[in-house]
């Protein structure tokens, strides 16, 4: 059963103005399944994990391209990076003949790549203006109810309006633990694989496909610590030096396993606003797994209730709701890093989530519990930016999306990205 994801229309928008779109996201996200669904028909499909193909396209990329032609889809594309330099030729050979032709531009390459750190600089420098690039993600609450997946914007005027148009059915705590727990992975929602053997199937191939050459020899263990270790400090802020510590590492490659985890979309870094204000400000980011079902595997919790009960479970939903507002994000083809940010200084006050839109500042608090006590207690404290501060969120499993006081309204989860 396929499951229509929110990114296809950008997919298709992208489609419409580059010559070549590459679709980057972590392993088993989906890039090919939905590839496959919306080009299948049109497109030759070529997937690198073959070793006759990679061999090809690693020694003679010229020939690989001229035996499959385009339009063409290439999955896997970082096992080959000789091939941009020979697609970006093709790319340029075929603007000038539509050019002379007067002819209408159209899609020739559609890459995917579940591995960033190693293709960033490839398409940088081979590909830069002619093809445009997407993140993916595993799959969002609102993809799972089957839902469009509309752009989230905080401003509750249009919260109100797409809550009364939806009227999606409410979501105990209880169901949104049981959400957190499973995860967003394709293969896992769908019921094609078991959960636990699932991700430790993924994390094993995710270790042996794309990190084993990417981290020291012998590494393999200490990154497996450390990848656990990790997992046990999502939501919280990145302190390279405790996490070596607990490791056994230097620091150095504590950051660089760091960014490899980022770049291979397992999590996410969200920094802190800064708008030039301010030294008492916290300057570390915050860290967060993209898929909730593979950080509570990692941390080894056996089931959702215990999940929910536990003394991660403040985290794990704080996650869980971050990770949603970035794949709706992602769907749309927004870099969530020009407008998502977190506020804390010295003083240990602290506000969850900064929505950035036009100058104004939109504040976000995140609590699982349906009645928190004084969740806007920090609002006043964005006050020293100067710039217009609106109504402000506090995320949590309440019912409906009703007001505090002047300053915020509750809004719940299960609303999300719907």
């Amino acid at each position: 059963m396929y499951i229509k994801r929110t990114i296809e229309e950008a997919i298709r928008r992208m489609g419409e103005s580059f010559p070549c779109i590459v679709i980057y996201g972590a392993r088993q996200v989906g890039k090919s399944t939905t590839l496959q669904h919306m080009f299948g028909d049109e497109y030759t499909k070529v997937t690198l994990d073959d070793i006759n193909d990679r061999t090809l396209a690693a020694r003679n990329p010229g020939l690989f391209l001229e035996t499959y032609g385009w339009p063409l889809i290439i999955d896997e594309i970082q096992k080959a990076p000789q091939l941009l330099d020979e697609i970006k030729k093709r790319i340029d050979e075929q603007r000038l003949v539509w050019l002379e032709s007067d002819e209408p531009r159209q899609l020739m390459y559609v890459l995917s790549g579940s591995n960033r750190f190693e293709l960033q600089q490839g398409i940088s420098d081979s590909l830069a203006g002619r093809c445009g690039i997407l993140e993916m993600a595993s799959f969002s609450q609102a993809e799972k109810q089957n839902s469009t997946g509309s752009l989230f914007r905080p401003e509750i005027a249009s919260l109100r309006e797409a809550a009364k148009a939806r009227k999606a059915p409410y979501r105990t705590r209880k169901e949104i633990f049981a959400e957190i727990f499973r995860g967003g992975m394709p293969d896992i929602c769908t019921g094609v694989s078991e959960r636990d053997l699932y991700f430790n199937s993924y994390v094993n191939t995710y270790i042996e496909k794309d990190i084993r050459q990417l981290i020291s020899a012998g590494g393999e263990l200490a990154f497996r610590n450390f990848l656990s270790l990790l997992a046990l400090r999502t939501a919280q802020e990145f302190h390279p030096v405790e996490l070596a510590n607990a490791v056994g590492i230097d620091s150095r490659t504590c950051k660089k396993w760091l960014s490899i985890l980022e770049t291979s979309g397992i999590i996410y870094l969200l920094q802190p606003y800064m708008a030039n204000i301010s030294r008492r400000i916290i300057k570390s980011p915050k860290i967060y797994f993209m898929d909730t079902g593979l950080c509570s595997y990692l941390c080894k919790w056996p089931n959702a209730e215990m999940l929910e009960n536990c003394a991660m479970s403040g985290a794990f939903f704080e996650t869980y709701v971050v990770s949603e507002l970035l794949k709706n994000a992602f769907s749309h083809n927004l870099d969530p890093k020009s407008f998502l940010f977190y506020y804390r200084d010295i003083d240990q006050k602290e506000v969850d989530l900064i929505y950035i839109e036009q100058n104004n500042i939109y504040p976000i608090e995140i609590k699982k519990s349906m009645n928190p006590s004084s969740p806007t207690k920090n609002f006043s404290v964005l006050k020293k930016y100067h710039q217009p501060i609106k109504p402000g969120l506090v995320i949590d499993t309440c019912e409906k999306i009703r007001p505090i006081n002047e300053d915020a309204w509750m809004y719940p989860a299960y609303l999300l990205g719907l």
